[in-house]
């Protein structure tokens, strides 16, 4: 079931990863490689059974049909991404690599779970001035049952990850994470941050929708200065839906959870990922 890959389709404008997939489940059907391929070892199985009873040989036939149609289904769906992120990665003009990959365990999601890796990597251009790493992140955690039995949970993240080396001494640490639970259980949840100290800025609108946290010897007088209104404004009412960043000794992590394959949100990530970055670079170098 092969099929020479479409150059030119993989290099026009493509909105998502199932703009292709119809094309490419359409050729998959109408190759006649794809019938040997399903068709043969169904006519075999047929014949044989049909020694023993012909009533196998219609259920044998749907079934291969069936089989066919589920393998199509997944070849197109590969391909499908492929051209996608072929796509993609021309539009922005990034190198791309879909091998299993590994980012640096510089933050602390960078660092979570029994296993860590990237399915595709971009590296280029996420800004104006801002090189850095577009990936779609996985880390697995395992656990066990009562009877040993091993399970494994899987949790999904866009990355947008760059150096800022120059923020490095000036802020080692922080965490600007979207807010859950309750507000009053802050104040319970903070004894157990240990070094961690939540920032309180003069914002009801960031301190509704972000926890903020930095080192308990972090100068306050700077982080206010990083926060200034415009990025406050950025940050609640521009950035994307929960977004998240970490900075830890000059490398920046933004994130959103899911693997995102849309050029609409991608592009979202890479900007509000520039955004984060010169901001933090302007206040570090001023």
């Amino acid at each position: 079931m092969s099929e020479t890959p479409d150059a030119a389709g993989a290099a026009t404008a493509i909105g998502d990863s199932n703009d292709r997939f119809g094309h490419h489940f359409k050729l998959l059907l109408g190759s006649r490689k794809t019938w040997l391929w399903g068709g043969i070892p169904a006519l075999v199985l047929a014949i044989g059974l049909a020694f023993a009873n012909v009533v196998w040989i219609p259920i044998i036939f749907v079934l291969a049909l069936l089989i066919v149609l589920v393998v199509c289904a997944v070849i197109a769906v590969k391909r499908a991404r492929s051209d996608f992120w072929l796509a993609y990665a021309e539009h922005r003009g990034m190198s791309m690599s879909d091998e299993r990959g590994l980012l640096p365990p510089a933050t602390p999601l960078l660092r979570k779970g029994d296993d860590r890796y990237t399915e595709r990597t971009l590296t280029g251009s996420l800004g104006d001035g801002c090189e850095g790493t577009l990936a779609l992140y996985t880390y697995e955690e395992e656990s066990y049952d009562s009877k040993g039995n091993k399970q494994t949970s899987y949790y999904h993240y866009t990355v947008g990850l760059l150096e800022i080396p120059e923020s490095a001494q000036l802020v080692p640490e922080l965490y600007c994470q979207r807010k859950f639970g309750l507000r009053a259980l802050e104040g319970f949840e903070d004894l157990f941050r240990g070094s961690k100290e939540r920032v309180k800025l003069e914002s009801e609108a960031l301190d509704e929708k972000y926890e903020i946290f930095t080192n308990e010897a972090q100068d306050a007088n700077w982080l206010r200065q990083l926060f200034e209104p415009t990025f406050i404004v950025w940050l609640t009412d521009s950035a994307p839906k929960k977004f998240t960043f970490e900075l830890v000794d000059g490398v920046l992590c933004c994130y959103v959870k899911g693997h995102k394959e849309d050029v609409a949100d991608l592009d979202e990530i890479c900007a509000a990922s520039a955004t984060v970055a010169t901001r933090i670079r302007e206040e570090a170098t001023e």
